[in-house]
């Protein structure tokens, strides 16, 4: 089974480039974040046509999740949001049991400036995240975590680590919370392949950050001990990023056998 993640940077925008790459890939299972729409403008029509079912959590303008399965699977919604904050009314994590696996998609807030508000709202959603991820390893059954994490875990995940010092994807804070979830149990599923390798997920607009390979590893999968053993290969389409009006992000993948 195949299952990709991406960042579209906004589904409506960059529908062409979606569905080119759902064509060029074939992926089995794809999770989506930051749609920037609202349910009701989510182009169902078009992701059905290309052999697609979906659920979706969308928001007008910012953020939203959804995940993507061939025809031929069987898909059901879980749940969406993370218990822990009532009031939250952000789009950022829907669960969907795809077949025997359970999967997470979630499209974690970036956090700056920091510190601030958002850098504060950024560590209680870790904090949630990290009892939600706990709680799944707790049920014993396959299921990974995919999505924007906005954050480099090491200083080999970004180019030129030290002008990122202070910037809330990689703050010792950040990348505390981040490794406090994987050793609860999960496998980085990019490193367990390429331990050593510099992976990219992101590159920026500006300063040509594409062409130079100034990038940013920040789109991650993390399986839980069912899934990890399973693992057979994993990679990013960095290409896609290289498209006319393409997202910022790449899509990035793994293939499991199941």
């Amino acid at each position: 089974m195949k299952i990709a993640t991406y960042n579209v940077n906004g589904i409506n925008a960059r529908l062409p480039v979606l569905l080119q790459w759902l064509k060029d890939s074939e992926p089995d299972v794809v999770c989506l974040q930051e749609l920037k729409s609202p349910d009701e403008k989510i182009p169902k029509e078009e992701i059905i046509k290309a052999g697609y079912k979906a659920i979706w959590h969308g928001q007008k303008r910012w953020n939203g999740v959804a995940i993507l399965a061939k025809e031929h699977l069987e898909i059901q919604e879980v749940g969406r949001g993370l218990e822990g904050e009532p009031e939250d009314e952000q789009s950022r994590y829907i669960e969907a049991m795809i077949n025997d696996i359970l999967i997470g998609c979630l499209y974690l807030p970036n956090g700056n400036p920091a510190p601030g508000p958002k850098f504060d709202y950024k560590l209680r959603w870790f904090d949630r995240l990290s009892t939600r991820a706990k709680d799944l390893l707790d049920q014993d059954i396959p299921v990974l975590l995919t999505g924007d994490f906005n954050v480099m875990p090491t200083e080999k995940d970004v180019y030129k680590p030290e002008r990122w010092i202070d910037d809330a994807l990689f703050r010792p804070e950040v990348r505390q919370a981040y490794h406090k979830i994987v050793a609860q149990g999960w496998t980085d599923a990019i490193r367990k392949l390429y331990p050593e390798e510099t992976i990219y997920t992101f590159w920026d607009y500006f300063r040509n950050a594409y062409g130079r390979n100034a990038g940013l590893r920040i789109d991650h999968f993390l399986l839980s001990p069912q899934l990890s053993e399973k693992l057979r290969n994993a990679g990013v389409d960095k290409q896609v990023r290289g498209w006319e009006k393409t997202s910022d992000h790449a899509p990035v993948w793994i293939e499991l056998e199941v």
